[in-house]
């Protein structure tokens, strides 16, 4: 049974920055994007009947842009509004001789290379030991660097931060901290656009959002699109994985956490420390934070891609704690997300 924490900071919030909950400029860049278009939201009443409730609605993010993932919203949108504050007539050059750097555990990587490459940038991308040597060669064809280095993730991310400072390149991270805040806070705002499409699609307001946390970018973004467009009314549940509680640690203690464990099998959610930005978006937002084992992420997969929701335990995590959670009740309405196809496993 999941791991569930009320959160007491709801409404009052720990501190500032807040994230942006508002999707208009994200929505005017993305219409100069030939890739884009809506991801639609999928119902599944087999679901539904499974655990007892209304309806369930899933935001589906496995063809995002052509990318398989919600994570081509947030870099590539960050790196679109640098094009455009430097020559926003000549966007596909806009960028030229700059290099953006990041690390990462998965798709972030790949929006990055993508915006690096649409505004005439270059990627340098900081990997893992941990990362499939697959994902390095997805990242080349997108014609970034790769480099290796470090046991995990905040070890690649260090590494990148270091060679960032060293060469005068952009560090574009999707967590944030004290000193590093604009470019993580664009990439949230990215996310903005799948909770504008998503409030935009259902009939009714949910009585209950599901989401699925890493650093956090993708549940605080959602979290303060529901809550400026739903208000108070929707229970939002932030969901990670029991290696990872990052998020749930900090909002006990009312501050940033470090953390410590064994690697997850939720690869994109198997962070030690969350992002400053999105920790006090979602201590003002959320209502609860969950987490789930690595049995309890992988033993929904088989019924998901019987639904044709295949994923991963990444991607599926925020429908793995509402199919394992306690009840909601006859009346709840769900919303989840599912935010990546099964090939970014």
């Amino acid at each position: 049974m999941p791991h569930i924490i009320d959160n007491p900071w709801r409404g009052a919030g720990i501190g500032t920055p807040l994230p942006s909950a508002i999707a208009d400029s994200v929505a005017r860049l993305l219409q100069r994007c030939p890739a884009h278009e809506e991801t639609p939201l999928r119902f599944s009443p087999e679901l539904a009947g499974r655990v007892g409730v209304a309806s369930v609605a899933i935001k589906d993010e496995r063809n995002r842009m052509g990318l398989g993932s919600f994570k081509a919203l947030g870099a590539a949108y960050a790196i679109a509004r640098e094009a455009q504050d430097s020559d926003p007539d000549n966007l596909t050059s806009a960028l030229a001789g700059q290099t953006f750097v990041t690390a990462s555990a998965g798709n972030h990587g790949l929006s990055v290379a993508v915006g690096a490459r649409v505004f005439g940038a270059r990627a340098v991308i900081f990997l893992s030991d941990t990362v499939p040597e697959a994902f390095a060669n997805r990242l080349r064809d997108l014609d970034a660097d790769v480099v290796r280095s470090g046991k995990d993730y905040e070890a690649s991310m260090t590494a990148a931060a270091e060679d960032a400072e060293a060469n005068g390149w952009t560090l574009l991270s999707d967590s944030s901290w004290p000193d590093y805040t604009r470019l993580p806070m664009l990439v949230m705002e990215g996310y903005v656009q799948l909770a504008d499409e998503a409030a935009r699609q259902m009939p009714a307001p949910p009585t209950h959002i599901f989401l699925q946390a890493g650093v956090g970018g993708l549940a605080c973004a959602v979290a303060a699109h529901a809550r400026t467009i739903w208000g108070d009314a929707p229970q939002i549940i932030v969901v990670e994985p029991e290696a990872a509680p990052a998020l749930q640690k900090s909002i006990r203690a009312g501050r940033v956490v470090d953390t410590t464990g064994r690697a997850s099998s939720m690869g994109r959610l198997d962070c030690k420390t969350p992002s400053w930005v999105a920790l006090n978006g979602l201590a003002r937002d959320a209502d609860q934070f969950m987490t789930i084992s690595e049995e309890e992420a992988e033993s929904i997969l088989p019924l998901l891609a019987k639904l044709d929701l295949e994923t991963t335990p990444s991607g599926g995590a925020g429908l793995a704690g509402l199919l394992t959670g306690p009840p909601l009740g006859s009346d709840a309405r769900v919303l989840t997300i599912l935010s990546e196809g099964p090939e970014n496993g």
